[in-house]
């Protein structure tokens, strides 16, 4: 990310106040310069906001948001703890604060850094949230709320813990009911967040070691092999020849050949036995058992060509 970098100035005169910033990629340069700025007295923010709000003019927006950048640098430092570059902080936080600056009416007695305040830290906990895990931990207005207000919590009785030489990481039962009753929520979402706040990101499929062996991960586990495309596809495939491709094999046979083949391969009686043998249907054609199998043969070749056909 690319930082601005802001030289100090007696005054917020300039007419074009973006000037004060040019590129400079320096976190700490930018933090100390942006502490150096003046602010605007409660007039001088009244008259920038009145001018653009009345005239749109972009130099008294400039004026209004550059007096308020250590307000974003302020807050920023305040979700450290999330693990988050600062410089990623501060510029959403800034993008809050242009909103901020659009959207203020000065008629409303309020000065701009109460009403910026709201908007710099959505922004800061929107990103927050989008970042802090690969998979969002919160997406409810309730989740949300436990989410910014139990790690906070936690440290706070875990400071109690300590202070009683009691280590530990989780919450007991009479503060999991605290919890939820402060931010009036229930119990199970509170464990529930705690859950989600506890554990990290797995990669499903982990990329090799360094000695070139693949490493295991939940992929390997996790795969339903049912329903993977090509195996979707094949098991259609089996229903279809298994049904009508089998009719319409059997219905390329004579009569004679098709019952034969139905007797002796597709006929399940009621206790489980299969059809006629090869000596019972000789029997009952007048023909040798040998003649029964070279048909049998004959006709299980001109399915199988009827099958590759249908498919």
């Amino acid at each position: 990310m690319t930082l601005p970098s802001i030289t100090a100035t007696t005054a917020l005169a300039p007419v074009n106040p973006w000037a004060l910033v040019p590129p400079l990629g320096n976190l700490d340069a930018y933090i100390s310069a942006v502490n150096r700025l003046p602010l605007l007295t409660a007039e001088e923010e009244q008259e920038a906001a009145r001018a653009l709000r009345d005239h749109n003019d972009v130099d008294a927006a400039g004026r209004l948001v550059m007096s308020h950048l250590r307000l974003v640098v302020s807050i920023s430092r305040q979700y450290l703890g999330y693990g988050l570059p600062q410089g990623d902080l501060i510029q959403e936080g800034n993008v809050g604060l242009m909103k901020a600056v659009k959207r203020f009416d000065p008629d409303q007695g309020v000065r701009l850094v109460s009403y910026a305040m709201h908007w710099v830290k959505a922004e800061i906990h929107e990103y927050i949230l989008k970042n802090w895990r690969m998979v969002k931990v919160a997406t409810t207005k309730a989740q949300r709320k436990l989410f910014f207000n139990l790690r906070s919590m936690k440290q706070g009785f875990k400071a109690d813990a300590d202070a009683l030489d009691t280590h530990r990481n989780t919450l007991t039962e009479s503060e999991i009911d605290q919890v939820a009753a402060q931010l009036n929520v229930k119990r199970e979402e509170v464990l529930e967040m705690e859950t989600r706040m506890s554990g990290g990101d797995v990669l499903l499929d982990p990329a090799p070691s360094d000695d070139g062996e693949q490493a295991f991960g939940p992929i390997a586990y996790l795969a339903d092999a049912a329903h993977e495309p090509t195996a979707m596809i094949e098991s259609r495939q089996r229903d279809l020849l298994a049904s009508d491709g089998i009719a319409t094999a059997l219905n390329s046979l004579d009569a004679r050949s098709r019952r034969i083949v139905e007797e002796r391969w597709l006929r399940v009686n009621d206790d489980g036995s299969g059809g006629m043998t090869l000596h019972e249907l000789a029997a009952e054609y007048g023909v040798s058992a040998e003649r029964i199998r070279q048909i049998e043969v004959a006709a299980m070749k001109k399915m199988k060509k009827a099958l590759a056909e249908f498919a």
